[in-house]
């Protein structure tokens, strides 16, 4: 993550210089928007706004829940709600991973949470670092890195984050239940929240090796159990995360590492229940 100083001094020259390199490189269209990040500009409707969350004890509102209706790939509508539960309502979290189709060493990896209140059904909250994209934008890794794009945590309906993957971009999707206990999910849960409050009330750039999806992610485990996540190449490759998430431990094993994932392949249960109001539950099942 950079941090909240800014670079020391004698090193201002040399972001300058490789801001100007970069602008070059990438072809932005100023060198301007690289100085610093931005929460004004014309972004995508989908990133149009921003989640918050407010706690009020043992209670938590996360407010801007984001649940876009996909009609097709290139048309939603988006919409957004509120939800109030308490934070002991928490029961779990699954893990989700999303190999780019041409590169399946590469991924967008993303959490979602079991929410379930008494007498209700259990309802999914899905958090995912991404790129916020500004109109007619589109994500490229070496732009990623060039400091083009600021990062944003979408908090989101199920039906948004995975259902369109699923039926209108044909892209595979694997979920795998955490192992943490349901007490580690709420503090998970919290930091996460709180690391949203943090990127609307100050923006941050996104990076392609040090700020992204999953690197988030890790950060939130190692937050609340210091050190339980060993770094090693397939952080840098997140089409590969499951199988350091299996082999530490992280995710519930289901015989080998193969047989977990296809067990983990939500396709065919994405595609079976697409449109119906409990998508995620029958997923799950």
């Amino acid at each position: 993550m950079f941090g909240l100083l800014g670079p020391p001094a004698p090193c201002r020259l040399c972001l300058a210089i490789g801001i100007v390199v970069a602008a070059s490189m990438v072809g932005c269209k100023t060198a301007q928007k690289m100085i610093a990040p931005s929460q004004h500009r014309d972004w995508e409707p989908i990133y149009s706004v921003l989640p918050t969350a407010e706690f009020q004890g043992e209670q938590v509102t996360i407010r801007n829940v984001r649940y876009s209706k996909h009609l097709d790939k290139d048309s939603y509508v988006p919409d957004w709600t509120d939800k109030t539960f308490n934070i002991g309502d928490v029961r779990a979290v699954d893990f989700v991973v999303m190999p780019f189709p041409d590169v399946s060493a590469l991924a967008h990896t993303q959490v979602s949470f079991e929410v379930a209140r008494p007498g209700l059904p259990s309802e999914y909250i899905s958090v995912s670092a991404e790129v916020r994209k500004e109109r007619g934008e589109t994500y490229g890794p070496i732009k990623g890195s060039a400091r083009q794009f600021e990062l944003t945590y979408v908090v989101a309906d199920e039906r948004d984050v995975i259902e369109s993957q699923t039926s209108h971009y044909d892209r595979d999707v694997y979920l795998y239940r955490a192992t943490a206990s349901p007490e580690k999910a709420q503090r998970m849960f919290v930091d996460m929240m709180g690391r949203v409050n943090q990127l609307a009330a100050r923006p941050e750039f996104y990076d392609t090796i040090t700020n992204n999806c999953t690197t988030n992610i890790l950060e939130h485990i190692n937050r609340i159990h210091p050190r339980r996540v060993t770094y090693d190449y397939r952080v840098l490759l997140p089409g590969l995360s499951d199988e350091l998430a299996y082999d530490q431990g992280l995710i519930e094993r289901h015989g080998t590492f193969a047989q977990t994932k296809a067990r983990a392949h939500l396709n065919p249960r994405a595609k079976q229940f697409a449109g119906h109001r409990d998508f995620s539950q029958l997923i799950r099942r």
